[in-house]
C-alpha cells in the first residue's frame, strides 16, 4: 500500500494522514437483540453458565458470565489526541472520564489487557482501583500498574500459554503481535522492565508486547479476542473458537492477514470485527467510522467471506447485550 493509502491510527501500527469527517456504518438490525446461535438447541449445553457480551468500542468488551464480569481492554474515556483529525499529538495528557467509565463497566472481577497503548490500557488502573479487579497482562502492564498505585496483589503478569480456571469459564492466554503501520513499524514500541515513573501522556504508554485471549464459557461458546491486527500462527494451534473478535487491519503489510488468521483459528462460525470505529468520538450508536476505515472494514468483511464462506460476519453496536451461541 502506498503512503497515501495507509489508513488510520498511523502511530498505532495502523498509519494514516489527515482523515475526513466521520461517517456511520450500518449495524446489526435493531430487531436483533442478540447475536443468535445457529440453532436455538445448540446455543447452550445442559448446565451451561449464562453469558452476555457487550462491545465497549475499540477492542473492548464486557462479558457477564454467570454472576461475574470480565473486561477486555476497557477504554471508554475516548479523549481527543488529534489522531482522527490528522493532528496527532503524542504529548496528549492521559485522563479518565470516570463518570462514563463507571457507568458501563459494572463491578468486574477480572480485567484482561492485550497491550498497553492508551486506547487499551488508559482506563484500566481507574477501574481496578475502584472495583478491586485483578488485572492480567504483560510484564509491562504489571509495572505500569504498580507505577499507578495498584497493589501487586491485583496484578498478574502472563506471557501466553497459561490456561486460567475461574469456575464458570476459563481464560487461555495467547502470545500475539501488534499491528504494523505502512512503514512496518508501530507507535510507541518498547517494554517496561522495571517500575517507571507514573505515565502522564499517551506516549508514556508503550505497546509493551501483545497478547490475545480465548474465553471458554462452561457449556457455552469459546470466544477468541484480539486487541491488534497481527498474530503468530503457531500460537493459535488448537484453539478453534466458536466466535472470533478480530481486529480490522488498517494496512496491508501483514501478508494474507484474513485467510491465514481464519485458517489458523479453524474458520470460526462467527466473526465479529473490532477496532474499526473512531474511538475519539462519544460512545453512541451507530458507531462512528471514518471513510478510510469504512473502506477497510468493507474489505475485511469481503475477505472473510472469501476465506471462510460459512462464517457469519456480524457488526456489533456499542453496549448492546449479545448472547453468542454454539454452532450447529
Amino acid at each position: 500500500m502506498t503512503q497515501s493509502r495507509l489508513g488510520r491510527r498511523r502511530l498505532l501500527g495502523t498509519a494514516g494522514a489527515a482523515l475526513a469527517a466521520a461517517a456511520t456504518v450500518p449495524s446489526i438490525p435493531s430487531s436483533a437483540s442478540a447475536i443468535p446461535s445457529s440453532a436455538s438447541a445448540t446455543g447452550r449445553r445442559a448446565g451451561a453458565v449464562p453469558a452476555t457480551y457487550r462491545w465497549l468500542g475499540t477492542s473492548g468488551w464486557r462479558f457477564d458470565i454467570g454472576g461475574e464480569t470480565v473486561l477486555l481492554d476497557p477504554y471508554l474515556s475516548r479523549f481527543d489526541t488529534g489522531l482522527f483529525r490528522g493532528a496527532f499529538d503524542a504529548a496528549t495528557p492521559l485522563r479518565v472520564d470516570a463518570a462514563t467509565v463507571d457507568r458501563h463497566v459494572g463491578s468486574p472481577r477480572t480485567i484482561l489487557v492485550t497491550h498497553t497503548h492508551w486506547d487499551h490500557f488508559a482506563d484500566v488502573p481507574h477501574i481496578a482501583r475502584r472495583s478491586g479487579a485483578r488485572v492480567f497482562g504483560t510484564l509491562t502492564a504489571y509495572h505500569l500498574g504498580l507505577s499507578l498505585g495498584l497493589p501487586a496483589a491485583q496484578l498478574s503478569p502472563v506471557k501466553g500459554g497459561e490456561v486460567l480456571d475461574f469456575g464458570g469459564y476459563t481464560v487461555e492466554v495467547v502470545a500475539s503481535l501488534h499491528s504494523r503501520n505502512g512503514s512496518y513499524s508501530m507507535a510507541f514500541p518498547g517494554v517496561r522492565v522495571t517500575v517507571p515513573s507514573p505515565p502522564a501522556t499517551i506516549a508514556d504508554l508503550p505497546e509493551g508486547d501483545t497478547l490475545a485471549y480465548q474465553i471458554t464459557v462452561k457449556g457455552g461458546p469459546s470466544v477468541f479476542l484480539m486487541g491488534a491486527s497481527d498474530f503468530a500462527e503457531r500460537e493459535l494451534a488448537g484453539l478453534h473458537p466458536d466466535v472470533a473478535m478480530i481486529a480490522v487491519p488498517s494496512t496491508d503489510v501483514t501478508h494474507a492477514y484474513v485467510p491465514r488468521l481464519l485458517d489458523a483459528l479453524g474458520r470460526p462460525a462467527t466473526v465479529v470485527p473490532v477496532h474499526w470505529d473512531n474511538f475519539e468520538t462519544p460512545l453512541a450508536n451507530p458507531p462512528s467510522v471514518t471513510p478510510d476505515d469504512r473502506e477497510r472494514l468493507d474489505a475485511f468483511r469481503a475477505a472473510v467471506r472469501r476465506a471462510s464462506p460459512r462464517s457469519r460476519v456480524l457488526l456489533p453496536e456499542y453496549l448492546t447485550p449479545y448472547q453468542l451461541g454454539l454452532p450447529a
